[in-house]
């Protein structure tokens, strides 16, 4: 599959360009050796690929959690859908490009080290495969999550950074909006990513899910 035409050094001190690779290559799997169907999960409200619009809303205002320190990520914890995977840091290949993580490991996600930690001010964002060849991956129920669902980071200082879902929506992956899904709240927030939308042997997943969480505790 063709490449997304961003870089990091076009668009600024953001990753996040780069990291929309992610979402256009190494996540689109493929299921040749397994029967997943219908496939994964979608959002319930958005069962095709969605189209640009509103950012979804944000939860009611709560009390003010106050933003971590930069630390690397150790594991993801989604309850929700028994998700309890180790996170591996990625970083950019010799083209320059986002890394992903081994799809040989179903049970294994990723997180850019050179973007923002989970818990700190910003967003940060997690990376996983949604199936390979043998089957369903860590992200595989991605799209069955609802708003207020909780998202739990372990974090290499021992430190845990909770999110509240307050939106999961699917985007084509030749419409990804990136500066929507990946810019700056003012808040610390979290994006979960996996492949979705429809499905075809020759061209893998068209879209993508995304999981839009926010800083509700620390621990």
């Amino acid at each position: 599959m063709g490449r997304d035409n961003w870089h990091p050094e076009r668009i600024g001190h953001s990753p996040w360009g780069a990291l929309a690779l992610v979402m256009l290559t190494g996540l689109a799997l493929m299921r040749n050796g397994a029967d997943l169907s219908p496939g994964p999960p979608q959002p319930v409200a958005a069962t095709s690929v969605g189209h640009q619009k509103a950012a979804p809303s944000a939860p009611a205002p709560g009390p003010v959690v106050k933003p971590l320190a930069y630390a690397p990520v150790d594991r993801v914890a989604i309850r929700s859908i028994q998700v309890d995977a180790p996170v591996i840091d990625v970083n950019l290949d010799p083209d320059g490009w986002i890394e992903t993580p081994p799809p040989q490991d179903p049970n294994l996600a990723g997180w850019y080290q050179n973007g923002i930690a989970p818990g700190q001010l910003g967003t940060s964002v997690v990376v996983g495969h949604v199936d390979n060849e043998a089957g369903p991956a860590v992200f595989y129920s991605l799209g069955s999550m609802k708003k207020g669902n909780r998202v739990e980071i372990t974090r290499s200082d021992d430190r845990v950074a909770v999110f509240e879902v307050y939106g999961v929506e699917v985007f084509a992956k030749n419409d990804f909006p990136g500066a929507r899904v990946y810019g700056d709240t003012g808040k610390a927030e979290l994006r979960v990513i996996t492949c979705g939308g429809g499905f075809t042997k020759a061209n893998g997943y068209d879209g993508n899910v995304v999981v839009f969480a926010r800083l509700v505790a620390t621990r």
